[in-house]
């Protein structure tokens, strides 16, 4: 009923419109054709919906076999004088933000950036990391408190210590963005201790690190450290970090490919 009405409402003022039309212009004297116009037909929305067919997706990854040579660090030793420093040592003290313009990648900079570790120590630290003239340092370890590395999150500052010639830090507890640096770059081993060795051994002795036996021995003393384990971030240091880690163990494909 009401469409019927709808319909009738239309054609009333359409043909109402055309005879006014006619009245005033002559140009419409003639009839006009009104038109017609079919019924909307709405087609109901399909009840069911069929997705496409779903497909199995499969992954194909490169070979994981891992050189026994990249994985192997319980015979790894480092044996050096150590450095000593206390709590709380940050980046800007390994490495002040003035000489991070320079870039690792490039050698000449990569040398130059590892004379300037640890340049940031305040005066306090009579013995310098190292000598005037020098780039490299004769302190292959560093042995460090509380905290270290805590500050901004500059992966300057592990690269600059393994430019210097640092092969492994041994502190309390570290920043944990220093931490992942160092084992991403490769550049040292954050090893942590078990005691607070900073107080107990001093710049110039001699030691020794069994990465196997999580060992610290200081030569001058006659005393032994146990160390935590350094566990799986050992075998990505060992291959030069996380990348060449990768490479290297068929993760990713190596750069000759």
């Amino acid at each position: 009923m009401a469409a019927s009405l709808t319909r009738i409402s239309y054609s009333s003022a359409f043909t109402f419109s055309a005879s006014k039309t006619s009245v005033f212009s002559p140009l419409f004297a003639s009839s006009i054709e009104v038109p017609t116009f079919s019924p909307l037909t709405v087609k109901p929305l399909c009840s069911t919906f069929a997705p496409h067919a779903a497909h199995a997706i499969s992954f194909t990854t490169h070979a994981t076999s891992i050189p026994a040579s990249v994985l192997d660090t319980s015979t790894k030793t480092f044996h050096g004088l150590c450095y000593v420093v206390g709590d709380n040592i940050d980046t800007d003290q390994i490495i002040p933000a003035e000489y991070l313009t320079l870039v690792p990648s490039n050698p000449a900079e990569y040398e130059k950036l590892g004379s300037y570790a640890l340049i940031g120590l305040p005066s306090s630290y009579a013995t310098r990391f190292i000598e005037p003239n020098e780039t490299k340092t004769k302190y292959s370890i560093v042995i460090g408190g509380a905290n270290f590395g805590c500050g901004s999150s500059r992966e300057h500052a592990p690269v600059a210590l393994g430019a210097a010639g640092a092969k492994a830090v041994v502190a309390e507890s570290y920043a944990r963005i220093f931490f992942r640096n160092s084992v991403a770059t490769g550049e040292v081993y954050p090893l942590e201790s078990e005691a607070r060795i900073c107080e107990e051994c001093k710049t110039g002795d001699m030691v020794t690190i069994e990465l196997g036996e999580s060992l610290l021995i200081n030569h001058s003393t006659g005393k032994e450290y146990k160390l935590k384990s350094i566990g799986d971030a050992g075998p990505v240091i060992e291959a030069g970090g996380i990348f060449a880690y990768a490479r290297k163990t068929g993760m990713i494909p190596s750069q000759s490919n």
